[in-house]
C-alpha cells in the first residue's frame, strides 16, 4: 500500500463524527441563535479543534492557523447578533468561513511548506512516528503541487473525512464538481508521486 493511500485511509474512520454533530448542530444553532452562552462554547469545543486541524494543514503554521479559527469564529458571531448566520449546516457553514479566509489569505502571500499533522511535530522519537513524519512530508509535498481547489477536497474527503456532499456544501460547489475536483487531484497526486519516485531511482 503506498504512502498516500495509508495516509488517506486514517481519514475515512472519523466519517461518523459528522453524522453524530448533524443530529445536534440543528439544535445548538437554536440555542445560539438566543444568544445562549453554553450553546456558544459548545460549538467552539466541537468545531474548533476541526477547523483548526484543517487550517494548519493548509496554511502550514500553528500562529495562522489560529488567526483562521478565531476569525471564523469572530464572522460567526458577528453574524447571530445581526440575526443572520446559518439555519442548518453549522459545519459546512464554519468551514466555508475559514475556506474563504484561507483563499484571501492566499492572495497575500505565497503558500508556505505545508505539514500535514501537528501532533506529528511534537510527539517524536519512535520508530513508528518517525516513518509517519516521513510518509506526511511525503505527502505534503506531493499536496503543495495540486491547485487550491483540489487540494482542499483532498484534505477534506480523505484526511478530514467528509462526505461529497458535506464537502460541495462547505466549498458552495456541486457534488459533481467535487467528483471531478477529487478525480483530478487523485490523477495529478499519482503523477507527483510517480515523478518523485523516478527522481529517486
Amino acid at each position: 500500500m503506498s504512502s498516500s493511500s495509508r495516509i488517506f485511509r486514517r481519514g475515512l474512520a472519523s466519517q461518523s463524527l459528522h453524522s453524530t454533530f448533524v443530529e445536534t448542530e440543528k439544535a445548538l444553532l437554536q440555542r445560539a441563535r438566543q444568544w445562549d452562552q453554553q450553546a456558544l462554547a459548545e460549538i467552539y469545543d466541537l468545531l474548533s479543534p476541526r477547523l483548526y486541524r484543517y487550517s494548519f494543514r493548509l496554511l502550514g503554521t500553528a500562529e495562522v492557523a489560529e488567526e483562521c479559527v478565531a476569525a471564523t469564529f469572530e464572522r460567526f458571531l458577528l453574524a447571530l447578533r445581526r440575526g443572520a448566520g446559518p439555519r442548518n449546516f453549522l459545519q459546512a457553514y464554519l468551514f466555508r468561513i475559514a475556506h474563504n479566509w484561507i483563499t484571501d489569505h492566499y492572495r497575500r502571500q505565497p503558500m508556505p511548506d505545508l505539514p500535514l499533522d501537528p501532533q506529528l511535530q511534537t510527539n517524536k522519537g519512535t520508530e513508528k512516528v518517525a516513518l509517519e513524519n516521513m510518509e506526511i512530508e511525503l505527502l505534503r509535498k506531493a499536496l503543495a503541487h495540486l491547485a487550491p481547489d483540489q487540494r482542499q477536497v483532498l484534505v477534506l474527503k480523505y484526511l478530514e473525512g467528509w462526505q461529497n456532499d458535506q464537502i460541495a456544501l462547505s466549498l458552495s460547489k456541486s457534488v459533481g464538481a467535487i467528483k471531478a475536483l477529487q478525480h483530478r487531484g487523485l490523477n495529478n497526486l499519482q503523477k507527483v508521486f510517480s515523478n518523485e519516485l523516478v527522481e529517486e531511482q
